[in-house]
């Protein structure tokens, strides 16, 4: 899929979460919703991001919005992980990449020199229409989750004025 821009309609899906429930992105119209899609769960940055994201979970739920986690791993990698380091939040498992290519993720990426697909670590704000209204890409893991608070923070200002 092309890559998306603000604006535009996000694609829907469903997919499991670690819970024992599913997600389907359509069924959250009337609210915001984060989604931050993250490669490998137990990596170093992704640890970071997901008890960052963690340690705000009730900053987003205060907005109004349904905040989840997305990687390719499975249900019992994310149950394992989860469980670990205590996260707040639901992890969607993603391992036939059905979201994350519907998304534009799933990418051609070069480390020391070495070129492989994997996963563009990205967030979304999905407004309550359920439209694009940010893409934020995880340029610096750290801070990451700070960043897309203040941009729903903006986002819900803005949506209030409206």
């Amino acid at each position: 899929m092309a890559d998306l821009t603000e604006g535009d309609r996000a694609p829907d899906f469903t997919l499991p979460l670690d819970d024992g429930s599913t997600f389907q992105l359509s069924a959250q119209r009337g609210k915001p919703v984060v989604l931050y899609f993250y490669p490998e769960d137990d990596s170093g940055g992704c640890v970071d991001e997901n008890k960052e994201f963690s340690e705000r979970a009730a900053a987003f739920a205060e907005l109004g919005a349904k905040l989840v986690g997305i990687s390719p791993d499975t249900i019992e990698s994310h149950i394992k992980f989860r469980r670990k380091y205590g996260l707040a939040l639901p992890l969607a498992a993603d391992p036939e990449h059905q979201a994350i290519e519907a998304f534009g993720l799933w990418k051609l990426k070069k480390l020391y020199g070495r070129e492989f697909m994997g996963l563009i670590r990205t967030s979304f704000i999905i407004d309550a229409e359920g439209r694009v209204a940010r893409i934020i890409r995880a340029t610096r893991i750290l801070g990451h989750a700070q960043k897309m608070l203040e941009a729903l923070e903006a986002h819900v200002a803005d949506t209030a004025h409206k």
